[in-house]
């Protein structure tokens, strides 16, 4: 992968060696105490109004909770009048519920968990009492009883309908009926180390199965994870007492038997004998393109279904990430055709891709120009159709694509002046066309889209500067209002300071570094400190984390 500047953020750096200081000074209590001033659990809470979760409601408004002093407000925006406002009266609601549970809440400490807010209705459970609902109107509360859904397990995957659960059990895959809660096997042959779903990789081991539902729920892709042979790692966990000693499976590099997976699909609509569809072709690499494993957030990586669930379009990746081969498989038939393959010569990972099933194309990533970028293919043929975006700068996350209008709106960074890790939202045509910069204030920022695709909430910040949030008009990006503006005296009145952003020349002499430099918070500038360079050895990321404002990292601080 050939990078036009450091992937591997470099946290704290210095152009000269390192200078032996008070080589003979002790650590103390208050030392450590000071250290742990600054620590996340002790900082957060010192900051208020950094960020804004918005819950979409089906009117186009959007609530959200917002961290003040003495606790937690609940916030209205209604983008279409362009308002921000309190929920609701936070007094009289609290007053309310203690008249009618008899507990004792605060106005900013109400624990509404579940909460829904539609038209002049306050739905939530409060606390341990139970399930309230409230007319906003009268400022009237009432208990209602709530008829539990059925438990779902967080080492089930759940169908798109909701009605049927799938698990792991005894090495193979079962179904569980939600309704009825009826179990059904899968699958009958899965034994150890050669059974269904599972990702075990070794340093990263689950017991919820890895697949992913078809849109019409009748249909599981899936895979059998062939472990068998393999070599044993050992780990010996040192704690307080006995040490415990653990195994796994784990290939080395120069290991001839490696993890392997058939990939199959599921049909529930068929016979238990004929349910298993096998894809026609060997066995793949225990890899994907975003990680070094098979799953990709918790869900089978780099599968997408049609959707008319006939067909998935899949990649397989080299167990040394150099080669991606897209394919396409007849979920019926087991049919499987090759559409095309992108080689790297050092190191493949995608920054995301998409199947657009309705236009039967693919959005992909390549950084075949030594800039990350999206490119079209017909999924079809397999025909490159063209170069979505290109230019001295990168391509980070797909956030929506809208097929309909043949748009598709990202994450980008290096586009704009200043920092060139800040993260901007862009949307560009899948036809061609210009690429729209939709949030234009020089910082990083954090967005999200509302639902009906007019609106979107950033939260834009530095290192140094702290996080301010507003509503912007999706179209443009112009700005509609001010949500919020992150407060942060009272972490300034403890003493913290933010990390100094630099940026210093690489040994080349030529490619820029840029990095955060972490002083102490009792900081001389009369004295000479030793620096520690903490940075990431991976090839595909750095140490610094995000470019946004945080009051505390997991960066190590002198005391």
């Amino acid at each position: 992968m050939t990078m036009r500047f450091s992937s591997a953020l470099l946290a704290l750096l210095a152009s000269a060696p390192l200078v032996a200081q008070d080589a003979t000074r002790q650590v103390t209590a208050d030392d450590y105490t000071r250290a742990e001033r600054f620590l996340s659990q002790n900082t957060n809470s010192l900051v208020f109004g950094a960020s804004v979760s918005a819950q979409w409601l089906g009117d186009g408004r959007f609530w959200y909770r917002s961290m003040v002093p003495g606790g937690t407000e609940f916030v209205m925006v209604d983008p279409s009048e362009g308002t921000r406002e309190r929920a609701f009266d936070h007094e009289r609601i609290a007053n309310v519920l203690n008249a009618v549970s008899g507990e004792a809440f605060e106005s900013l400490s109400l624990p509404l968990n579940g909460l829904s807010l539609e038209g002049n209705d306050l739905e939530a459970t409060v606390g341990p009492p139970g399930h309230f609902r409230c007319n906003l109107t009268e400022y009237s509360c009432e208990s209602v009883a709530v008829t539990p859904g059925p438990t779902v397990s967080r080492l089930e995957v759940v169908s798109p309908d909701a009605r049927n659960a799938v698990f792991i059990r005894d090495h193979n895959l079962w179904v569980r009926d939600l309704g009825t809660g009826d179990e059904s096997a899968l699958t009958t042959d899965g034994v150890e180390d050669f059974g269904y779903g599972t990702n075990n990789a070794g340093w990263t081991r689950s017991d919820r199965p890895i697949l992913k539902w078809s849109p019409d729920s009748r249909k599981i892709a899936t895979f059998r994870h062939d472990a068998r042979g393999v070599g044993m790692m050992y780990l010996v966990n040192t704690q307080v007492g006995h040490p415990q000693l653990d195994a796994w499976r784990y290939p080395l590099p120069e290991d001839s038997v490696i993890f392997r997976i058939s990939r199959v699909v599921l049909n529930l609509d068929r016979p238990a004998e004929d349910q298993i569809v096998s894809l026609a072709m060997p066995p793949d690499q225990h890899r994907s393109t975003c990680s070094d494993h098979i799953a990709c957030g918790g869900s089978f990586g780099d599968v997408e279904w049609s959707l008319d669930s006939e067909h998935i379009v899949f990649v397989s990746s080299a167990r040394d990430h150099k080669t991606a081969t897209v394919r396409i498989a007849n979920t019926s038939t087991g049919a499987v055709t090759v559409l095309f393959e992108e080689v790297e010569e050092t190191f493949y990972e995608s920054n995301g891709w998409d199947f657009l099933s309705s236009s039967n194309e693919i959005l992909w990533f390549s950084q075949r120009d030594d800039w990350g970028h999206l490119y079209l293919y017909d999924a079809g043929t397999g025909a490159l159709k063209r170069q979505v975006t290109q230019g001295d700068w990168n391509v980070l996350r797909i956030m929506e694509i809208d097929e309909g209008a043949r748009t598709v709106t990202f994450i980008g960074n290096e586009r704009e002046p200043g920092d060139p890790y800040f993260q901007y939202l862009y949307r560009t045509g899948l036809d061609g066309g210009d690429v729209e910069l939709l949030t234009p204030d020089s910082a990083n920022h954090t967005v999200s889209l509302s639902p009906d695709g007019k609106y979107l909430v950033d939260t834009y910040s530095t290192p140094v500067i702290p996080p301010v949030t507003v509503l912007r008009d999706r179209e443009d990006g112009s700005r509609i209002l001010a949500i919020e503006e992150a407060d942060i005296s009272r972490l300034q009145a403890s003493g913290w300071q933010p990390p100094m952003p630099f940026s210093v020349k690489a040994r080349d002499g030529e490619t820029d570094l840029y990095g955060l430099l972490f002083r102490p918070m009792n900081f001389d500038p009369g004295r000479s400190y030793p620096i520690v360079n903490y940075l990431y050895p991976g090839p595909q990321s750095g140490s610094v984390g995000s470019r946004s404002f945080r009051a505390s990292h997991r960066d190590p601080r002198v005391p």
